[in-house]
């Protein structure tokens, strides 16, 4: 992303309407291979450690509701960006859909509330696409401005619609809303049941499938399988269809997706719009699932979360969904099992930062490898001669996992090349 707004490249060598990126499978056998080494590393460590919580049911299951939100606001950003508008005002329009859901939710239905939540999001992303696609203000400037303006509209809203009447009555308060009546958990019988029996054996790698397992089946909200399905949609839409080809060209090149008649006006606020009612569908999930109430600052900076797992996952949506399942789990481990367990994970920390290390020497970036094995050494003793985190590491642990993450994987992004640059119809002509 760039905060700096220059005129659009010259447009490149025309691409065939309808073709896909080369070598798919290529993708998908590299995201299995990491996912299946990720989860041998983990079951390892969780029998070195004895920390069985690592991968049990309740664990997956408190890091998968952690991770939508996150996700579904990393995907937000995804589709404005692959139309080259930066949204940094994902935050702001998480906010609006914590206060729709809770707003419409406890006077009517939590459905209509998760309606209203994605409404006041696409209506953020509507004001910013005004802003940065109509008169061409810098996306950053915009992005903060947003984030600033739902802050205090919805403080000042809650205090109008929350502080009095029969929202008071209900349990509101200036900085809350009444309770919302819950969303649909969905648990599959029997399998449940039975994944959750193989866990308690704690067998190696075994247990810990079945535990995973266990809790993507156990109590899952149906907004959960929603965001799933939008995922994959929005792969699908983005990658496989002629709309989402026209939209991509738009990030990439819009000088000469214009020169081939494409609206480009109308594709970036189709996808702001779009990215908007994502940040609010994810906002409402914080105000209907995690919660059932709307709350001021519920949203946790979880918008700017959401950014860096869509960097990790290099502006993909496989990789995002990655980066938010990292982030959430981190997130659950510091919420449920506090120092202890986080102090297992500096085991997978020290034999992550060797594996860097011995590549780095191994590419000849000799500083980077001596520091990335100097870290390792000081990690082990850390862990060596302690028995738990302290406390206020604990809490850190979601967003020293972020700086972690980004800090790795900073080499190998491409964002869209017209990314936060500012275009003029006609430009193609």
């Amino acid at each position: 992303m760039t905060a700096t707004m220059t005129d659009a490249p010259p447009p490149p060598a025309p691409k065939a309407p309808g073709s896909a990126d080369k070598r798919p499978g290529r993708s998908t056998t590299r995201l299995f291979l990491i996912v299946a080494g990720a989860l041998l590393l983990i079951a390892v460590v969780r029998l070195i450690t004895g920390a069985n919580q690592l991968t049990s049911e309740g664990q997956v299951n408190a890091a998968l509701g952690l991770a939508v939100p996150i996700g579904l606001a990393g995907l937000a950003g995804l589709w404005s960006e692959r139309a080259g508008v930066v949204n940094i005002g994902l935050e702001g329009m998480m906010i609006l859909g914590t206060f729709g859901a809770g707003w419409i939710g406890w006077q009517s239905s939590p459905w209509l509330g998760l309606l209203c939540g994605i409404g006041f999001g696409v209506l953020g992303g509507l004001v910013h696409a005004v802003a940065t696609v109509t008169f061409g203000v810098d996306h950053i400037v915009s992005g903060v401005a947003i984030n600033l303006l739902a802050l205090g509209a919805t403080q000042y809203l809650a205090k109008l619609f929350f502080a009095g009447g029969k929202a008071a009555e209900a349990g509101g308060n200036p900085k809350q809303s009444p309770p919302v009546d819950s969303l649909t958990d969905i648990t599959v019988p029997g399998l449940s049941g039975a994944l959750h029996s193989i866990e308690r054996h704690h067998w190696f790698l075994i247990s810990d499938i079945a535990g995973i397992l266990g809790g993507i089946v156990t109590d899952v909200s149906v907004v959960t399988i929603l965001a799933v399905l939008l995922f994959v949609g929005s792969w699908w839409v983005l990658w496989r269809t002629s709309f989402g080809l026209r939209l991509r060209s738009c990030g990439e090149n819009p000088v000469a997706a214009e020169s081939l008649g494409v609206n480009v006006y109308q594709y970036k606020y189709a996808a702001v719009a779009v990215s908007g009612g994502l940040a609010g569908l994810g906002g409402a999930f914080l105000a209907l699932v995690t919660s059932h109430t709307y709350l001021e600052g519920q949203t946790g900076g979880r918008g700017y979360i959401g950014l860096a797992a869509m960097i990790f996952g290099n502006w993909r949506p496989g990789g995002l969904a990655m980066g938010a399942a990292l982030f959430g789990y981190s997130d659950a481990l510091q919420l449920r099992n506090g120092g202890v367990t986080v102090h297992a994970l500096l085991l997978l920390l020290v034999v992550l930062l060797a594996a860097l290390a011995g590549w780095k020497l191994y590419r000849k970036a000799l500083w980077q490898g001596v520091i990335s094995a100097v870290m390792a050494v000081l990690v082990l003793a850390w862990y060596l001669f302690t028995d738990e985190v302290p406390s206020d590491f604990v809490g850190a642990t979601p967003y020293v996992v972020t700086l972690l993450v980004l800090s790795l994987s900073a080499q190998r992004l491409r964002m869209p090349k017209a990314d936060g640059m500012r275009y003029r119809k006609g430009q193609g002509k």
